[in-house]
């Protein structure tokens, strides 16, 4: 194929008219051998690599945030200070990954070009369901390397123009997938993130007051999770924190994101294990 492609100067016809619209189907047929989930690993022993920890997402009227710390963590050391780890999937949803890094960013990075390949050969935008079900499929492609110790666990969330609000999904290794109501977690430090989320979410929280809720979260996570990494005000690093609406994806810039970091950082010198919720 690439004798033949190389002296003609032009792509196979398969190439230029796919039989599917899923972009993984399409590398299934043609080139199984560089999907994520089809490489071949050691016989023995666990493969060592970085992981991303901590993403948090929450739900208001009109849309959702989706925020994730910086920290990235190899056993006991820490790897990256300033890991990215919430991406656009396309102008209407978000994915946030932890896990093993530098297969989910691999995987992000497929299932954008998935989307993008639906909306090229339908005409047509998945619906925010589809998106998630097309997520899910790519998850449990990864279940062989998941269980030699190289999973990816994303929160997926977006603005559903149908249904006109924000919506959550959480996986786990085996590609299962669950609608989140209100709020979600997943990570090494989730357990005390959606702690936090569950005492001081409401759901008539202004777009304003859930950027500041994910942050307030994420400082909780780090203050109890070794490997989730809070804001780093030397440094000058703060969470990734992103928006989705009926106008499409935005992400705050370091100086608004550097704002609420700091806002929560001056109250918890008075009060150092957050704010506190109404017993009843």
């Amino acid at each position: 194929m690439e004798a033949n492609t190389r002296s003609t100067g032009r792509l196979p016809a398969a190439f230029l008219t796919p039989g599917s619209s899923s972009f993984m189907d399409f590398l299934s047929d043609h080139s199984p051998e560089i999907l994520p989930g089809n490489r071949s690993l050691p016989l023995q022993g666990a493969v060592e690599a970085p992981h991303g920890t901590t993403i948090v997402a929450a739900s208001f009227p009109g849309g959702v945030v989706l925020a994730g710390d910086r920290r990235a963590t190899m056993g006991n050391m820490i790897a990256q200070r300033d890991i990215e780890k919430v991406f656009p999937a396309d102008e209407y949803s978000a994915v946030g990954i932890a896990g093993t890094a530098g297969l989910a960013v691999e995987m992000v990075k497929l299932f954008q070009l998935e989307l993008e390949h639906f909306e090229k050969v339908e005409g047509a935008t998945l619906s925010l369901e589809g998106k998630a079900n097309r997520l899910s499929t790519m998850i449990r492609s990864n279940l062989a390397m998941a269980m030699q110790g190289l999973a990816v666990v994303p929160l997926f969330a977006g603005f559903d123009v149908d249904r006109e609000k924000g919506r959550i999904f959480s996986y786990d290794v085996t590609g299962g997938r669950s609608e989140e109501h209100g709020y979600a977690a997943t990570g090494s430090g989730s357990v005390f993130a959606r702690g936090s989320m569950k005492k001081l979410y409401r759901a008539d929280l202004t777009e304003e007051q859930t950027l500041t809720l994910v942050v307030q979260a994420l400082y909780d996570a780090a203050d109890d999770d070794s490997a989730t990494g809070g804001p780093d005000v030397a440094r000058r690093i703060y969470p990734i924190v992103t928006v989705i609406t009926d106008e499409g994806f935005r992400r705050l810039n370091d100086t608004e994101s550097s704002e609420i970091a700091r806002a929560i950082l001056e109250r918890r010198l008075e009060q150092p294990d957050g704010p506190r919720a109404a017993l009843l």
